[in-house]
């Protein structure tokens, strides 16, 4: 054989004490290496190339040399190792979009909000009384969309989104009542899911949304305090009790889905360890997860760099919480680690960092496709509409572009397959450009993944059935 090379974009290794664990970057696999494993890896890690006299002298009269040349062509086939002489393997090669495969539509059925959240990002947010409603009409031209594109899918989800989209309710009503006929018809589940700031909920409202099996999530962001900081009413008035009240009414009736809490992390507000006690343990929320805002359009509202680490480190404070309730086969609604957890387990590998624009759009209330509802208002080019279509061309180019990694900093970087360059809407408010991969923070998202697998690896290996019994039900609510 030739001299082989150790391909390091490709592996991270994870040491547990006594066990050493190996990720796969390409598969997001993990692995216990047996001693050969380490040794035969810890050699590559030492030189630049490895020729066969070099095992030879390192491993003779410790291990039989056809299991260590076995063993050297899995790690060849995993692409751990390599020939010197060539180029490694770390992404696929770009290929051409043609199909949009789209599950998910994102109805934005009213710009106006009855807040006036300080941080939003909604370029197009009004009040009520000035908000600019998606008609029933547009909304269903959206869903027959959706099922030109995607047809014979065993499930959709429809998602309502604003403003407050609870200011539209005549129109979701009817839109819920349509697509409810439509996929019956065809065999088909749909899925309704809402955001909402939980103000005008009421329990006729509440019923409703329990008959129709609505996934729900509230948006809050903590005690008192800390929560009427940014979420005022256009008045200037702190909501904090009055979302409190209806949180309290909400979770006592609510049975069809867990009701889950998405938290804004914004300047000045990063104790996520206190924010999650009282949302979780006091509010009785069945799932928790944080937002930090690195690249919002207000500057004054950007967590700053040192934030930024004490929000992470907060994040790893509760993700040993999480772990230790793993541990005990017990859930914790911690919905950042429960995430990362799903994506480990499930081998996600992907070449993208969403959905958006391939699975999922949102239409704004012209019509226009969006790549997802954080861009309906903005000046990013939309991509067709219902009367005329989806502009494949155009977004085949931005997708294209995006699952193009050479000449960027996620071509050889560990976590390429999980974060896969970020958030999209970051990107766009901090660069210009959703195309272009969210660098300012790599390395704590670098830190945050490597404690991830972490503690995907102690779960595995202390109780692997956490994840049948609390990981994988997840996506079934």
């Amino acid at each position: 054989m030739g001299s082989l090379s150790l391909v390091k974009p490709n592996m991270h290794l994870v040491d547990l004490k006594s066990r050493t664990m190996l990720f796969h970057v390409p598969t997001s696999g993990l692995f216990e290496l047996d001693e050969m494993s380490r040794d035969l890896i810890s050699l590559f890690s030492e030189q630049s190339a490895v020729t066969a006299p070099m095992i030879k002298e390192r491993f003779a009269g410790r291990y039989a040399s056809g299991e260590v040349l076995e063993l050297l062509e899995e790690f060849k086939a995993m692409e751990i190792i390599h020939d010197s002489s060539g180029v490694a393997r770390l992404n696929p090669a770009p290929r051409k979009v043609k199909q949009f495969p789209l599950t998910t539509v994102v109805l934005n059925v009213n710009t106006g909000c009855n807040l006036s959240c300080t941080y939003c990002y909604k370029e197009d947010l009004t009040t009520p009384s000035r908000g600019e409603k998606m008609s029933a009409e547009t909304a269903i031209k959206s869903i027959e969309m959706l099922l030109k594109e995607s047809p014979d899918q065993k499930q959709y989800n429809v998602v309502f989104f604003g403003g407050e989209p609870l200011t539209n309710m005549p129109m979701i009503r009817e839109v819920v009542a349509y697509c409810e006929r439509r996929f019956a018809d065809l065999e088909a589940r749909v899925d309704f899911t809402m955001t909402t700031n939980a103000t005008l909920l009421t329990e006729e409202l509440v019923d409703w949304f329990n008959e129709h099996r609505f996934g729900l999530t509230i948006s809050m962001d903590g005690p008192k305090a800390m929560h009427d900081k940014n979420r005022i009413t256009v008045g200037g008035q702190g909501t904090y009790e009055v979302v409190k009240k209806k949180v309290a009414m909400l979770l006592s009736r609510y049975t069809a889905r867990p009701v889950g809490c998405r938290v804004t992390l914004t300047r000045g507000i990063t104790d996520v360890n206190t924010i999650f006690n009282h949302l979780y343990h006091d509010l009785g929320f069945t799932e928790v997860g944080f937002g930090p805002v690195t690249s919002g359009d207000i500057a004054e509202f950007n967590l700053t760099g040192d934030e930024m680490t004490e929000v992470f480190a907060g994040m790893k404070r509760l993700g040993a919480q999480y772990l230790e309730a793993a541990l005990e086969n017990r859930n914790f609604g911690y919905g950042n680690m429960h995430q990362l957890m799903t994506d480990l387990h499930e081998g996600n590998k992907k070449q993208l960092p969403c959905g958006a624009g391939v699975a999922l759009l949102a239409v704004d209330k012209e019509g226009d496709f969006n790549l997802c509802h954080r861009f309906t208002g903005s000046d990013v080019a939309t991509f067709g509409d219902v009367d005329k279509g989806i502009d494949k061309p155009a977004l085949a180019a931005f997708v294209e572009q995006r699952l193009d990694r050479s000449d960027t900093g996620c071509e050889t970087c560990r976590i390429r397959n999980i974060c896969s360059g970020g958030c999209y809407h970051e990107s766009y408010a901090k660069y210009g450009d959703p195309a272009t991969p969210s660098y300012h923070y790599c390395d704590l998202l670098r830190d945050w993944v490597d404690y991830g697998v972490e503690v995907y690896s102690q779960i595995m290996l202390k109780n692997p059935g956490f994840f049948d019994a609390y990981v994988s039900p997840r996506r079934g609510t």
